[in-house]
């Protein structure tokens, strides 16, 4: 994975908090169609969307689009997704079990990338 990228949003809930989720990805999407590189961090519970297909049904109604639909954009646009490796394994997952197309990364990877963003968002 890149160690920098202009934005970088970490988020921390999963499915038990779709509005987060939602934010996270909406805000992510329009770094990208800003023209920014942007990577969203999957930390803590919210490691569970790096499951395929983990945000199927996630929907919180408008002015927001579907999680889904907000995720296929953002990959479209080149958006990247990174899983924290620590938080993974703590709640049981397995490297093997995570979307092929998402970053498992380490600690001091995640540091990295905070630090060389221009723009960071902290969803807690």
């Amino acid at each position: 994975m890149v160690q920098t990228t202009d934005y970088v949003a970490t988020v921390f809930d999963g499915k038990s908090n779709p509005a987060k989720v939602t934010v996270t990805f909406t805000m992510a999407l329009n770094a990208a169609l800003k023209g920014h590189s942007a990577t969203v961090i999957l930390m803590v519970e919210a490691v569970e969307l790096g499951v395929p297909d983990a945000t199927q049904g996630m929907d919180v109604g408008k002015p927001f689009e579907p999680v889904q639909q907000l995720l296929h954009k953002y990959l479209a646009l080149g958006g990247r997704v990174a899983i924290c490796s620590s938080c993974m394994i703590h709640n049981g997952f397995t490297a093997e079990q995570m979307d092929p197309r998402f970053a498992i990364i380490t600690a001091p990877e995640v540091i990295d990338l905070l630090m060389n963003a221009k723009g960071s968002l902290q969803i807690t």
